[in-house]
This record gives structure tokens, sequence and C-alpha cells, in this order.
């Protein structure tokens, strides 16, 4: 795949915070005392909010600084900053960003196009990158270069309440494999005390991942993908967002979810808040620890008329700066701690993805080794391995402008009433004119 060059400054690509530059010094693992050390920004430790997530990352670091030098220092940034917020942005763009951090596939071409992705692949061996399934690294790498590692991750899939639906004389046999009994069976659940269900209605990468596999099974496509089978500007597109549109406007979908948002199964399904939700692999973990008497199953996402199973993986990745203190090292970081052969680096990734997380490894060495670790006894972990994940696509990559566009059809549409085929025919001027401005990577 030939990219289109990288034209564009790096202050330009991520000017969309610029004017809150200067971000507040964080306290990270260390007390930050070594002015040489590599600072890790991300949104798990020290001081997560759980406590499996934020061990892994400490256990990381103390065997990285135990042989290694420079020493990489963790500085937990709250997830409301990193991922709702402008903080990384905004660090980039005055110059001060991190040596180290974590990045999604939605946001992946903000930083390789303002160029401060390290390329990772001269520290990675031909038999390691192919450990990685290969369309799940295409999206953190460019001209076959990797600039990010992927930590694992899990599909979406629709969690559902036994308790909730026995309640409402509903049994197996109602559970929604289709659009319109989706919206009947929502109905039905929905009471006094609780919804329907639960999708993400806040705006940013997140709600537009999960649309993704509504807009794919539909027809709809997204804009200036390469190889992208389907069209934004279709029936298909203008189907996905009438459903989300009606899921709110009939009362089976909630403004605003429960608990810390649409991706908390603890605070949703777990409180009763709701009877399905719509959600990633990561909630098996979270009701295992939160919510470890609640019934529940998973199911793949109901289908439209004539529609085709499918749903979007996501994951973040470990990503290095190009224009940190000491690129080379940062790069051997990550190649080092997820990137790497070796049988400790193996164990970790599994570890992580069946310890402190409940996701799919995305290195088959790993993928082995959580299958040895006893964690596809659990039957929902298997239905997302063997019944989910074979229908999924990658998070795909658009740069901000794109991301947006669709984020503001998707707002204007689920919970303003919006017509969804005049927004989508509005969005085409918009489309067009970011694509034909634009000179960075492939969207894939």
């Amino acid at each position: 795949m030939t990219g289109v060059g990288r034209q564009v400054s790096r202050r330009t690509l991520l000017r969309g915070a610029a004017g809150l530059a200067g971000a507040a010094t964080l306290a990270g693992c260390g007390g930050g005392g070594d002015p040489t050390a590599l600072r890790f920004w991300q949104f798990y430790s020290p001081g997560g909010g759980k406590p499996l997530q934020s061990k892994w990352f400490t256990d990381l670091v103390d065997a990285w600084n135990a042989e290694n030098s420079p020493r990489v220092e963790l500085e937990f940034v709250p997830n409301s900053q990193y991922v709702d917020g402008p903080k990384l942005q905004t660090s980039f763009s005055a110059g001060k960003g991190p040596d180290l951090f974590v990045v999604s596939p939605g946001d992946f071409l903000r930083y390789y196009n303002g160029g401060v992705l390290a390329d990772l692949t001269p520290y990675l061996t031909e038999e390691a990158r192919a450990d990685f399934y290969p369309e799940l690294l295409e999206s953190r790498s460019v001209d076959g270069r990797v600039h990010a590692l992927p930590m694992g991750g899990g599909p979406l899939a629709m969690y559902y309440s036994v308790p909730a639906f026995e309640a409402a004389g509903l049994a197996e046999g109602d559970l929604p494999r289709t659009w319109d009994q989706l919206l009947d069976v929502g109905e039905r659940l929905t009471t006094r005390e609780g919804f329907g269900a639960v999708f993400e209605t806040a705006p940013g990468y997140f709600q537009n991942f999960t649309f993704y596999p509504y807009l794919w099974m539909a027809g709809g496509g997204l804009p200036g993908l390469v190889d992208e089978p389907g069209r934004f500007d279709s029936n298909g597109t203008v189907a996905a967002l009438q459903l989300f549109q009606d899921l709110v406007s009939r009362g089976v979908v909630p403004r605003t979810p429960g608990g810390g948002g649409a991706s908390d199964l603890v605070g949703n399904l777990g409180s009763g808040y709701c009877a399905m939700q719509y959600a990633g692999m990561w909630g098996v973990a979270d009701l295992r620890r939160g919510k470890p008497d609640l019934e529940y199953g998973v199911l793949p996402l109901p289908l439209p008329p004539g529609g085709s199973s499918v749903t979007a993986t996501g994951g973040w990745a470990f990503a290095a700066n190009a224009q940190g203190r000491d690129p080379d090292a940062a790069a051997r970081f990550c190649a080092w701690a997820l990137g790497s052969m070796d049988a400790a680096c193996v164990e970790r990734v599994a570890r992580w993805c069946v310890e402190a997380q409940s996701y799919l490894p995305y290195r088959r060495s790993a993928m082995r080794r959580a299958e040895e670790l006893g964690a596809f006894e659990d039957a929902k972990l298997r239905t997302f391995r063997d019944t989910i994940f074979p229908g999924a696509r990658g998070e795909p990559r658009l740069p901000p402008e794109l991301n947006k566009a669709v984020s503001d059809v998707l707002q204007a549409c689920q919970l303003n009433g919006a017509d969804p085929s005049r927004e989508v025919e509005r969005a085409g001027a918009i489309f067009a004119s970011a694509l034909e401005g634009y000179a960075g990577a492939p969207l894939v």
C-alpha cells in the first residue's frame, strides 16, 4: 500500500486542541525524579480504577527498569482527559508530548500524519511481525512499516441480563436477531426502573466505533477507505442512522447511560439500569469482578434484512514519540514489551488479555498461551472467540476531520431527530472537501 506523503505540519495536524497547550505536570511512578527517564502516558497506572490492569503496567515497567536503560516512568492520565479530553493532543502541539503513549486506530492518523509516531519496524524480528494477525496490525502500519503495537482487543457484541428477560416474560427464543426484534424486544424490556438497552450516545471515537458494524452490515461504508466495499452515501447508511434514531426516540435507549458511561457494564447492565448493553469483550472481566452473581449472556449483533454478520474490534497500542528525548529507547521498549518472541513477552501479552482484561490476544503465540491458561473455558469468552470474532473487522483509521464529520451526522440523527437522508447528503460535501485536501497516510 502506498501512502500519499506527509505534507502537513505537526502543529497543523495536532491543532485540534492547540489553544489549550501546556498540559499540567503529571505525577509519575517514582516521583519523576530522573530527568533521563522516558515518560509513559496512559490511563491504567499507577492508581487506575482497575487494580489488575494497574499492576500489569507497574510489573512491566519494573521488569524493564531492572535490566534496561533509560528508565521508564508511568504517568497516569485520567480516562476523561486522555480519551475524551485534549490532554494528549495539546501536549504534542506544545512540543511536550510523552516519550511513550497508547493510541487507538481511530486516532492513529492524527499522530502519524503529525510526525510523532516512531517507526518500530527495525526493532521487530520477521518472526515477531508474522506472529501478529496481519489484518489487526495493518491499521497500525504505513507502507509496510509498523508504528504502534497492539496490546490485544475484543469485538463488540450484545450483552443481555437473564433476570431482566425473565421478569419481562421473555426467554432465550426472544433474544433479538434482527433490527426489528431489537426495537420490539427492547420496548418490552423497558420499565420504570430501567431501559431496554444501552448504546453509546456521547460523541467521539468510541461512538463512531460502535456505529461502524451497523453501517457495514447494512451495506454502507466509510469515505476514503482503501478497498471499502460500501459507500457512505447509500441506503444502508440511512437505515443504520434511522435505527440509532429509533432506539432513542422509542425510549429503548436512554440519552444518557448510567454508571461511568456506555462502556461500563457494571454500572448499566449489572445495576439493572438496562436489560441489554452494546459493548465490547472487556465487559466479561468487568462483570466478573464487579457483579459476579449476575446471570447474563452475549450474542452477535442483530442484523438488518439481507444483512451479513459483522462487528468491529479495536484495542489500544503502544507507541513511541519520534520527537521525544530518546526515540530509539522508546521504540526498543515497545518492541520488548509487546513485540518480542521471548517467552516472557508472550506471557505478559497473554496475561494482559486473560487476567488484567478479557481480551483476545492479537498474536498467535499469545493466543496459544491464553488457551493453555484456560481462558476459554469460560463459555462467554468462547462465544467471543469462536462466534463473534470471526466476523470482526478492525477499527478503521480516519483523519480527525472525517471522524468529526461522521460523529456530527450520528449525533444529529440519533439525538436531534434529523432526517438521515438529508444528513448523509450534507456530509457528502464535507467528506469530499476533507479528502481533496488530505495528504497523509492511507485510510484503512
